[in-house]
């Protein structure tokens, strides 16, 4: 298996010049509902020969996709600018740049540093403010220079939003081809600008249910290829893949806990679905629900003392929170309609879930105390959501309705207004979006 980029990953991270040495006058709220984008100005890096020149291009265009992909900023057209500078290590004519109406300036170079090795440098400005927002430095292979990209677009966003970035991620998700009643499904990585997709696993056995561990270099996953439900542990990096089980009748795939030493999944005994954690490191399971209603889908809550899940034992399926350990059980969703595949929010503060009501399914967010409830999609067929590492975006599946419809990968963010279609090679389902790149 071809070894990924992460583990060629050489950086180091020099500040040019200190974030908080200067008073920003530039700042995007993004809890607001309604943003107008802020207008960036993104010009080709320079490069210190015609190689370099074309990798600088290379990695404007990417940083400017990262930025108008999350709604928060408008990249503007090269054409329009004014001024073509020479040196990074000078101010920019603001007056220029404020002709076009453009808020920040990221420019940049690329330098050469040894034949496999390039390094990459960049500055934020805020025009009307005249100050430098923030400078890096990334130092790493030539053929790592996509993640060089998104690292600046990381460091882009937090300078003008004050909260992480996401750009330097992936998604993994099953790549589906065939017709709905002879569905080939492969598990499948990309980059989350949908860039580089890789199968993960050599043959086209029935997979579903992809989860990253914390660390980004583990996927569990569910794997049909011997008839009944096994659940597997690959290592992106070596391609190892280890058997945690065979689990008959299980009904999700397991999630990790926070510091990915528990898997908590749900089992089938005697026609009754509960929650269990598996300890990694002894294989050991214990049993957290014991109800006759029927309780699946857990998540930890980011620090690992809550989990939500779904659960009939209202009634109808609802959502419910718990101690780690099981105790405590307490009902959060009162809503009309029926809920189902929680995940707790990285940051701790969301949960997202399924709701289908009258026909039609959506994503929605709640508190964790189940106030503040919003839907944000509806459709023929919304679920399976999952947060971005900064917990401001959901990417979910959407199935579109009647015989040659098709699944597709969407994201959202919080505000429900920047809905766009993720670029996948084919039919989609199933996404889980791993932490920051380490």
């Amino acid at each position: 298996m071809k070894r990924f980029i992460v583990t060629l990953w050489t950086a180091f991270c020099t500040a040019l010049i200190s974030f908080g040495s200067a008073q920003a006058q530039l700042e995007i709220d993004i809890t607001k509902g309604n943003i107008d984008p802020t207008p960036i100005a993104v010009p080709s890096f320079l490069g210190t020969d015609t190689q370099m020149r074309e990798l600088g291009k290379d990695i404007a265009e990417v940083i400017r996709a990262d930025l108008e992909r999350s709604g928060l900023f408008k990249s503007l057209d090269p054409a329009s600018f004014l001024e073509t500078q020479t040196n990074i290590d000078y101010q920019p004519t603001f007056a220029d740049w404020r002709v076009i109406k453009a808020e920040a300036l990221a420019s940049g170079r690329v330098v050469r540093e040894t034949d496999t090795k390039i390094r990459v440098e960049f500055r934020l400005w805020d025009i009307f403010a005249g100050n430098q927002l923030a400078g890096l430095r990334f130092s790493a292979t030539q053929d790592n220079w996509r993640r060089t990209a998104h690292k600046a677009s990381d460091a882009i966003y937090k300078a003008l939003t004050g909260e992480e970035g996401y750009f330097d991620s992936r998604i993994v998700f099953i790549d589906e081809k065939g017709s709905k009643t002879d569905r080939k499904k492969r598990l499948t990585i990309m980059d989350q600008d949908g860039h580089a997709p890789q199968y993960l696993l050599a043959g086209s056995d029935l997979v579903i249910t992809p989860r990253f561990s914390p660390s980004a270099q583990k996927i569990t996953f569910m794997s049909y290829e011997n008839i009944v439900p096994q659940v597997y542990l690959l290592d992106i990096e070596t391609g190892r893949r280890e058997l945690l089980g065979n689990f008959p009748g299980m009904t999700f795939a397991p999630r990790f806990s926070p510091d990915g030493n528990t898997l908590i999944m749900s089992m089938m005994s005697k026609s009754n679905s509960d929650l269990y954690a598996m300890d990694l490191r002894t294989r050991s399971t214990s049993r957290l629900t014991n109800d006759p209603a029927i309780d699946v889908s857990g998540s930890f809550s980011p620090d690992g003392r809550k989990i939500v899940f779904n659960s009939d034992r209202g009634g109808s399926p609802q959502l419910y929170t718990m101690n780690a350990d099981g105790t405590n059980k307490k009902r959060i969703s009162f809503g009309k309609g029926r809920y189902s595949a929680p995940v707790w929010s990285p940051r701790g503060d969301k949960i997202a879930y399924v709701k289908s009501l009258g026909g039609k399914f959506t994503i929605g967010v709640m508190n964790p105390d189940g106030s503040g409830e919003r839907q944000l999609t509806e459709s023929y067929m919304d679920e399976g959501p999952t947060w971005s590492p900064n917990g401001r975006v959901i990417i979910f599946s959407r199935e579109t309705k009647g015989r040659n419809g098709s699944n597709s990968i969407w994201s959202v963010d919080l505000t429900g207004q920047n809905l766009r279609k993720v670029n996948t090679p084919g039919k989609a389902s199933d996404p889980a979006w791993s932490p920051l790149l380490p």
